[in-house]
């Protein structure tokens, strides 16, 4: 840390001076967190001691913070080495891999079970998932029910049993007429005279479904989450496995995302529904079952579905919570896939955690495309969920679930991951987990232990070589995102109960991330608007607006984050206590936006009139507004009250400085806020590079740009313009930078270093270069002389189309250096990255687009030599052994599957082009001030 003066300012001719006061201008000291974890996967808990200190010791050199243990199904042919999941063997490596961890300066997490989701062999079928299961009959007046009660479906016969029997009249009559059912299913009752009635039967069930991908020891049924008794039940094996073996208690207990299928009822519904919304949910089973076809269906279906989100809540994952940190550990949980408010569940654990699963598309020259793709469902939409309730309740981590699906197995390039990771930092995330490294023994014969689905962050895969530099780029970016307070503009309140009205076809609704934008296309594209205006956000539910104060005109959520406005996007139904304490806000000095509509209701059935009739004179109270085609902004109390049916001009009005680096270049950014000023994140995925002054969305006396790629640091140029601080900035299209503002300081450091290009052309190293093959499989003894570059595939031999390895291009070429110059080295296009080496000495490691870096003080009058040492993909490798029947494929279950879920044969992929494609260039560069 540097002690600076802060510089006398000359104001209206007054001389005003600051104190001396400490400004941290270094990077951020490292901690395990900032750097990369990642899901650890034990194929069959099939590990020992020796196997775990090579991976581990792997991890920890490539520069991991910490792993996520998840054991799954094992390898064929080593049943005999597995672990039965928390056996004494097992708890026994467990301790091992913490003291090995410890050891080496990281962290170890574990998954609460085997596979997902939650379940095992200790849940009885009394425990496990539960659905409901609704049978109807029709009797006529004077008739009687001849058949017994039974469940129809023979799968659920040997569990379902009859909960609850309904008989509605044509005249509205409700009758409950479970205890006229005998022991034998036959009911004693007779239709009255001169009525038809409808019966509804309840049956409870089970789902019968099984922890998929369990690992020995944990197969079994899935819990039932909405049962606190079974989930506590669940708990208490792991409570007794640790106390029994003394074992440590992880640093985090892990839950992957929701995907308990068809599960939508539980013993106590009934009860819990009734208990809050005050009226009995079987009276009106034949609304609940009509999926919304009228108002009163659409009502009850809602009160259902907040029943069993709250159920979600208030029996697992609270509770889950609380027996974490009785013993000493945090909880990270994946809410997306529940049937709940997800930022309600999110906000109820200590880490929320996202995740991608797929492949964005970006714009951005020379970014690798695979013809093999699915596009990613984590977009900054859904991602922002888990961000957002960190944000608003003060959790210092989003963390994520990176990279699942990215591309297809072995065709994931550090060059496509990059962007992926630029676009989660921007979202929130700032604690990434890779999905994922597979524990493989050293001995295991190549490609390793696998997991189908995971980018594969391991020594088997060509991308490690390289990876260490990706690592330490990742951990740069996550010591700031780590660092000070979130910053975005505005809160927009997450319309649920919209969304429950709206979505029909079934009662039972879950917030998976598959689909997400195209089941809220409404609210996804209003997300998206606010932040392409130059604006950030969090979302915020129910729950917090009502936990929301007012401090110096701002809104201040429960966790101490602020915010300048509250956006309602377009919201029909609201709660009465929400809007009521929206009006309170407002009148309190908040600036509060309506967007096309004031709500117009309450949602759910219970005293509909009575609330509506109160919302109707809550609603009264709010400006009267001839129009929202117009945008209108009136005083409310010590607020103000903007409506209007556009973002871009209403939100105009609120204000807050845009970011023109989002609204008017089309880059990506995230902002923090420290005790002297704001932290940037900031990155281009699009083709539009900047070199030129940038306005801010915050004022500032000075500030220092901080490069993650390279760790380069330097104090930024700014100027007042137009009565805003901009800074002058330099960014290519897949760059990055880190930019830290200072309020009141002024930073007494180096400049940051400016180029422009100078007058001569680039030097092209078009011929001349010399390619051997230091590492490959299979080995490559020939070298190699190039008259043009291009893939190594398209040079005469079988094995260059067929091998992974490392490639080493060298190339001498004269040059008059200018002293007073800089040398950029550009490679062009680089499948797949690069260690560089001038003169023998280390020039960096390229991996990601733009693959160009500094070379000047490196070069020299007269000869250069410079040397390439190029690492491919292992796509052509696996196709081949495909090709060659070779069995790889040695994984027990699911086995390994194409991104399709389909087993597929790679030995239908094309060659994957490999090597230094170029062109290369060096260009004379010119350091300016601005």
């Amino acid at each position: 840390m540097k002690r600076v003066v802060c510089a006398l300012l000359l104001l209206g001719g007054v001389l005003a001076g600051c104190a001396d006061r400490p400004v941290e201008t270094d990077w951020p000291e490292i901690t395990r967190e900032m750097k990369p974890w990642t899901r650890w996967w034990w194929l069959g808990s099939d590990v020992d001691s020796l196997g775990l200190t090579y991976n581990l010791e792997a991890m920890a050199k490539a520069g991991m913070g910490g792993v996520e243990v998840t054991p799954i199904y094992g390898v064929k042919g080593r049943e005999a080495h597995y672990l039965q999941y928390l056996s004494p063997e097992w708890m026994r490596m467990l301790a091992f891999t913490e003291t090995e961890a410890e050891r080496l300066g990281m962290g170890v997490d574990m998954n609460t079970g085997t596979g997902w989701p939650f379940g095992g062999p200790d849940v009885s079928i009394e425990d496990a998932a539960t659905r409901a299961i609704f049978q109807r009959y029709a009797l006529a007046g004077g008739e009687r029910l001849k058949e017994p009660l039974a469940v129809n479906d023979r799968r659920q016969a040997a569990h379902a049993q009859l909960h609850k029997l309904m008989a509605y009249s044509a005249g509205g009559e409700k009758l409950d007429l479970t205890e006229q059912v005998a022991a034998d299913g036959l009911l004693d009752w007779t239709a009255p005279e001169g009525e038809s009635y409808q019966l509804v039967a309840l049956f409870i069930g089970k789902t019968r479904q099984m922890v998929k991908r369990a690992a020995p020891g944990g197969e079994g049924y899935v819990l039932n989450h909405f049962d606190k008794e079974a989930v506590m039940r669940y708990f208490g094996k792991f409570e007794r496995a640790f106390k029994q073996h003394n074992t440590p208690i992880p640093h985090s207990f892990f839950n992957d995302s929701y995907e308990v299928f068809g599960a939508d009822w539980s013993d106590s519904l009934l009860d819990e529904f009734e208990k809050h919304h005050g009226y009995r949910l079987q009276d009106y089973f034949p609304e609940l079952l009509a999926n919304g076809e009228n108002d009163i269906s659409v009502r009850v279906v809602t009160d259902y579905r907040e029943t069993v989100g709250r159920m979600l809540k208030e029996n697992f994952t609270e509770p889950w919570v609380e027996w974490a940190h009785a013993l000493g550990a945090t909880v990270k949980n994946q809410a997306h896939g529940s049937p709940a408010n997800l930022l309600d569940l999110y906000a109820a654990v200590d880490i929320p955690e996202c995740e991608t699963f797929g492949n964005s598309d970006f714009d951005i020259p020379l970014l690798r495309k695979d013809s093999i793709r699915k596009v990613n469902d984590g977009d900054p939409t859904v991602l922002k969920y888990a961000s957002s309730a960190a944000h608003v309740t003060g959790k210092p981590y989003t963390s994520s679930e990176t990279f699942t699906w990215l591309t297809e197995h072995f065709r994931t390039s550090l060059s496509q991951c990059k962007p992926e990771i630029d676009q989660m930092f921007t979202s929130g995330v700032n604690h990434v987990y890779f999905h994922g490294s597979t524990y493989s023994p050293q001995e295991a014969a190549w490609p390793g232990w696998k997991f189908y689905a995971s980018v594969d962050m391991s020594p088997t895969n060509t991308i490690w070589r390289d990876a260490p530099s990706f690592f330490d780029y990742i951990t740069r970016v996550q010591s700031f995102l780590q660092h000070g307070t979130p910053d975005n503009d505005f809160l927009l309140y997450f319309p649920v109960y919209d969304i429950w009205s709206e979505q029909r076809g079934n009662y039972f609704i879950s917030f998976t991330i598959h689909g997400m934008r195209e089941r809220l296309p409404k609210f996804c594209g209003g997300v998206e608007e606010i932040m392409r205006q130059g604006y950030d956000l969090d979302y915020i539910s129910d729950q917090y607006i009502q936990n929301t104060t007012v401090e110096n005109g701002l809104l201040k959520t429960v966790g101490g984050t602020t915010y300048k406005a509250l956006i309602l996007p377009s919201v029909q139904y609201i709660p009465l206590e929400t809007i009521e304490h929206i009006r309170q806000l407002a009148k309190e000095g908040a600036t509060v936006v309506f967007m096309d509509q004031y709500p117009s209701g309450v949602p759910g059935l219970a005293r509909l009139e009575e609330r509506e009739s109160r919302f109707a004179e809550l609603m009264k109270d709010f400006p009267t507004v001839n129009s929202f085609d117009q945008v209108t902004m009136q005083s409310f109390g010590r607020g103000k009250i903007l409506t209007g049916s556009d973002y871009a001009d209403v939100l105009s009005h609120c204000a807050v400085q845009q970011e023109a680096f989002v609204s008017e270049i089309g880059g990506q950014l995230i902002r923090r806020r420290h005790t002297d000023g704001h932290h940037y994140f900031m990155t281009l995925l699009q083709n539009r590079p900047v070199d030129g002054w940038v306005p801010l969305g915050v004022d500032a006396r000075s500030a220092m740009f901080f490069d993650p790629m390279t760790g380069k640091k330097g104090r930024a140029a700014l100027r007042r313009h137009n009565g805003r601080t901009e800074v002058y900035m330099q960014l290519q299209p897949g760059e990055s930078v880190l930019l830290k503002t200072f309020a009141k300081s002024t930073v007494d450091t180096e400049m940051w270093d400016y180029y422009k290009p100078a007058a001569n052309a680039p030097l092209h190293l078009e011929k001349g270069w010399i390619l051997r093959f230091p590492e490959s499989d299979p080995v490559i003894p020939e070298s190699y002389t190039l008259e043009t570059l291009g893939s190594w595939t398209d040079l005469p031999g079988e094995d260059l189309k067929r091998n992974k390895g490392t490639a080493l291009y060298t190339n001498t070429f004269m040059m008059e250096k200018n002293p007073e110059s800089d040398y950029r080295l550009d490679l062009g296009d680089v499948r797949e990255s690069a260690r560089v080496r001038v003169n023998g000495q280390d020039a960096g490691t390229l991996y990601a687009v733009p693959f160009r870096t500094n070379i000047g003080a490196l070069l020299r009058d007269g000869e250069n030599r410079i040397e390439l040492e190029v690492t491919n993909l292992p796509a052509n490798r696996i196709a081949d052994y495909d090709r060659r029947g070779v069995e790889w494929r040695i994984f027990h279950e699911i086995n390994f599957v194409s991104i399709t879920y389909q087993p597929t044969q790679f030995d239908i992929w094309g060659v994957v082009p490999s090597g230094l494609l170029g062109p290369v260039t060096i260009q004379e560069i010119k350091q300016f001030e601005p």
